[in-house]
């Protein structure tokens, strides 16, 4: 049977939400044009849509496992983030992408305590090594907050592993698309933001909800 909680949210959105904005659905329905890419986790309790309160088509999303971009390379034939990411970019032509990390991420927590694999084809453990070359920029593996500085560092080198896509360093130098670091804090809901030149993470908003620092936007030079 098909989920009940499914069910009812459906339902939900039938009755409410899609009346609101029936007129929204039938545009995206011929075409959508986001201007944002979020790269983020796929774990359940960080949802971008929820995080910047977006409506649909506003979010180009890409979910997977601690938010991590693999290096760009044309070996083998299965490259699900590099090929939505391609579309993002060469299709849609995004103006921003974002790579949002986040607290207790569970694909983290499981490269730094080197978990047992799950299963006999450990896609995980396998999908997770990727975290290897942010291991050297989070510092001392038995601080207390070790864990969030290595969440801090995955955000980071998946910007550095954007600049390895040659479309993507094309448009980064051609000043049409800007890149961002950002980081969620499940239990407080607080947003940080990366800046590019320290890569320091800091607040998005002050306790008013204005902005406190510049967008953490990536360029090359």
């Amino acid at each position: 049977m098909f989920p009940q909680a499914l069910t009812e949210g459906y339902r939900s959105f039938l009755s409410d939400r899609f009346p609101q904005e029936s007129r929204r659905f039938k545009q995206l329905a011929t075409s959508q044009d986001p201007d944002v890419l979020v790269i983020g986790c796929c774990d359940s309790r960080v949802a971008p849509e929820a995080i910047f309160d977006a409506g649909p088509g506003e979010l180009f999303v890409i979910r997977n496992v601690a938010n991590i971009v693999p290096v760009y390379e044309t070996g083998g034939d299965y490259h699900g983030t590099s090929a939505a990411i391609e579309f993002a970019v060469q299709s849609l032509e995004v103006e921003h992408i974002v790579v949002l990390g986040h607290a207790t991420c569970g694909g983290i927590k499981a490269y730094a305590n080197k978990a047992k694999p799950l299963s006999p084809g450990n896609f995980i453990g396998k999908w997770v090594s990727l975290v290897a070359p942010a291991e050297a920029k989070a510092g001392d593996s038995s601080a207390t907050d070790y864990l969030t500085r290595l969440e801090h560092a995955m955000v980071s080198q998946s910007i550095e592993n954007l600049l390895t896509f040659p479309f993507i360093k094309e448009r980064v130098e051609a000043g049409k698309l800007q890149l961002h670091g950002a980081h969620f804090g499940v239990a407080s809901g607080q947003l940080l933001v990366r800046d590019p030149q320290t890569g320091d993470f800091g607040p998005a908003v002050d306790g008013q909800g204005s902005p406190i620092r510049p967008s953490a936007t990536i360029t090359c030079t």
